[in-house]
C-alpha cells in the first residue's frame, strides 16, 4: 500500500454555496478549481469534488452492521490512527450531528477499527475509519 494513488470521487449537492462552506470550514478541505456548479477539495489528499444537482426525494437508506444503522451509499478516508482520533475530536467540538458516533469495532481483534459516520448538508453520508493495525485492512 506504499505507492497508493488518490481517489476521486464527485458527489451531488443541491445547495453548492452550504456544501461548499461545510467542505472548506468544517471538514477544513483545501479548496481548489472550482465553477458555478461544482468545487474541487482535498480530502486528505484525495479529490473531491461537489456538484450542484437539483434535490431529489431519495431518503436514507441503512443497513444493519454491529447492530448500528450504516447509511448506504457513504464515502470517505481511512485514516491513521491518531489523525481519526484528532479529526473525530475536532468534528466533536464543532457540534457535528453524527449518524453513528466514533467507536471501535472488532477491539482487541483481527481488523480493529475506530469508524464514525455523519451527513453533509446535502444528505451524503461520510464515513471515517482508522485501523489500528493499517496492515489488516483487508485482513479477514
Amino acid at each position: 500500500m506504499e505507492n497508493i494513488t488518490p481517489f476521486h470521487v464527485a458527489i451531488p449537492v443541491h445547495n453548492l454555496a452550504e456544501c461548499r462552506k461545510f467542505y472548506r470550514d468544517v471538514l477544513e478541505c483545501e479548496e481548489g478549481r472550482s465553477s458555478d456548479q461544482w468545487v474541487d477539495f482535498n480530502l486528505f489528499g484525495h479529490q473531491l469534488v461537489i456538484h450542484y444537482k437539483p434535490r431529489s426525494a431519495e431518503s436514507l437508506h441503512t443497513n444493519p452492521v454491529d447492530g448500528k444503522h450504516v447509511p448506504v451509499p457513504h464515502y470517505g478516508v481511512v485514516l491513521p490512527w491518531e489523525t481519526f482520533e484528532a479529526f473525530s475530536k475536532k468534528l466533536e467540538g464543532k457540534g457535528i450531528s453524527f449518524v453513528i458516533e466514533p467507536y471501535i469495532r472488532f477491539k482487541g481483534e483481527v481488523g480493529e477499527q475506530a469508524t464514525m459516520f455523519f451527513l453533509d448538508p446535502a444528505g451524503n453520508a461520510l464515513e471515517f475509519k482508522a485501523f489500528r493495525n493499517m496492515d489488516q485492512l483487508f485482513a479477514k
